[in-house]
């Protein structure tokens, strides 16, 4: 006569709690490693917008400008050409929730309006740039001689 072993359902109960358990664990910090690639995202998504920026006056020779919208950031020439069409070239989508703010420390205003130019040399002007939103914030000072970030907190949520 053959004898069959088998699991009891005790045994198949403490495996799958311990299934549970491990389970449990490991979402909170699968959590944390999806906003930290979001909050990424975000910062170069920006960044390419700034390269952007910098390329295209340096090759077309003009100013270009990113302006701040309501739910968006445009880049956009500082002036259109008679025969172009008056659309933004690129753009950054702001997620609800979430808030991109612009300092200009240079700026003789205080009160400025929401651009922040890059001259036909690739030139900017130096800039800080604060990101909040669900996936956590960023703050990046932008050197007016390169246009390249120096980021000053970043934290995941």
């Amino acid at each position: 006569m053959r004898r069959f072993r088998a699991f009891t359902l005790v045994e198949i109960a403490l495996a799958i709690f311990i299934l549970m358990l491990l389970l449990m664990l490991a979402v909170p910090s699968l959590t944390g490693v999806i906003a930290s690639r979001r909050l990424k995202q975000s910062l170069d998504g920006f960044n390419n917008l700034v390269r952007q920026a910098q390329e295209r006056s340096v090759t077309e020779r003009r100013p270009y400008v990113i302006v701040w919208g309501k739910n968006t950031v445009l880049l956009r020439p500082e002036v259109f050409a008679e025969d172009e069409e008056a659309k933004p070239t690129a753009e950054f989508y702001l997620s609800k929730g979430t808030l991109l703010r612009l300092s200009l420390p240079a700026a003789l205003a205080q009160e400025h309006p929401p651009e922040w130019i890059f001259w036909p040399s690739g030139n900017c002007e130096p800039a800080t740039i604060q990101f909040k939103g669900p996936a956590g914030l960023w703050t990046a000072n932008y050197s007016p001689l390169t246009a390249q970030p120096e980021v000053t907190q970043y934290g995941a949520r």
